[in-house]
């Protein structure tokens, strides 16, 4: 564990120089194929560097956040494009930090008056405090229980744990950044468990910040050349579609990452999938034009039922075959005892310090 926390400080030390070299760049380089070409060397070297990482938690995050999303900002902002280019007067560490953390600068930022309802999304401590608790519950029942328990009810536990572990990880990054760079940041997870269709699932609730990456890398630009061939109207089937289909590659590169197995590419197919179903639900939400619309109680339990059957069908698999659940909690349990060591020597040092005080005091 502690060759891999140097060789995580080395990977991130490497990709801070990186984005301050693209920010060198944006400011010499005119945007476009020249700026592409300045900053492909860095595109590239982003997607190996997680290959020098095996654990879950710094392996997975690092590959999220420079593979997908930094890479992704990067191709943005060559093109002048994207969260990095919206404030051309922005500093070096708040261009490095918006490209490599799943951050969202909102664009009017005011004081929140405690007496006004929060917005769509936005969470108090209390609210991130249960989830810790019942990330930690969970952890324990993982780790005593879950060979007393029906497979079903331990993939149930399992999605449970995914979310909240992303959803904290995410939300203490974020947090990082808004103590550093003292910034109103917009949360990442909107409770995707109160979904009422696909479309409220994957376009406001899950991982949004994915979502607002995807939508002008991808989306927007589909939707242009489809426009002009099918019409406005039905543009965003076939970008929805395109969207999945991206998600899929990026998806399977970070199980890759995280397990260094050939693929089965179940994961594609699990957002091919939910892409065509989601085109679907567009599509009949155009075609009947508002006239018809299942009541809540109804839509929210399909689609979450539907979000966890597919996950157990073709998501879970994948993690369960590299021992994704077994690797986590051996990784909780080496940062429980480092810091278990950590906590014994300071006892020792202080009790140490305490004695030569009073032996000091006695003289």
């Amino acid at each position: 564990m502690e060759r891999e926390m140097i060789t995580f400080v080395k990977v991130w030390l490497t990709a801070y120089a990186s984005l301050f070299y693209c920010y060198v760049m944006g400011k010499l380089v005119p945007k476009g194929i020249p700026r592409l070409l300045g900053i492909a060397p860095i595109v590239i070297l982003f997607l190996f560097l997680p290959l020098n990482l095996s654990s879950m938690h710094l392996g997975g995050a690092t590959s999220f956040f420079l593979a997908w999303l930094a890479n992704f900002k990067l191709l943005l902002f060559a093109f002048a494009k994207g969260p990095l280019s919206s404030d051309p007067s922005i500093s070096p560490r708040r261009f490095v930090a918006v490209a490599c953390l799943p951050i969202k600068i909102q664009p009017h930022q005011k004081p929140q008056n405690p007496q006004k309802p929060r917005k769509r999304g936005q969470k108090s401590l209390l609210n991130y405090s249960i989830k810790g608790l019942i990330l930690a519950l969970l952890v324990q029942a993982h780790r005593y229980y879950t060979h007393f328990m029906p497979k079903n009810l331990v993939l149930i536990l399992y999605s449970f744990h995914i979310y909240l572990c992303l959803e904290i990880m995410l939300a203490i990054a974020a947090a990082l950044a808004r103590a550093v760079l003292g910034i109103e940041l917009e949360p990442q997870f909107d409770e995707p468990y109160l979904s009422t269709s696909l479309q409220d699932f994957w376009g406001r609730r899950w991982n949004i910040m994915v979502t607002s990456i995807l939508r002008p890398t991808v989306y927007e630009p589909v939707v242009n050349i489809a426009t002009r061939v099918i019409g406005r109207k039905w543009a965003s089937l076939p970008a929805v579609m395109g969207t999945f289909a991206v998600s899929a590659i990026m998806h399977e590169l970070i199980f890759f990452y995280l397990g260094r197995l050939k693929s089965t590419w179940e994961i594609t197919w699990f957002f091919v999938l939910h892409g065509a179903c989601l085109t679907a639900e567009i599509g009949l939400k155009k075609a009947v034009a508002g006239k018809f619309r299942l009541p809540r109680i109804v839509s929210g339990p399909l689609t979450v039922g539907f979000v966890m059957v597919t996950g157990f069908w073709l998501f879970f698999p994948p993690l369960l075959r590299f021992q994704a659940d077994v690797r986590a909690f051996e990784e909780y349990a080496a940062v429980g005892a480092f810091l278990k060591n950590v906590g014994s020597a300071l006892t020792l040092k202080t009790m140490n310090a305490t004695r030569l005080i009073m032996h000091i005091s006695q003289l």
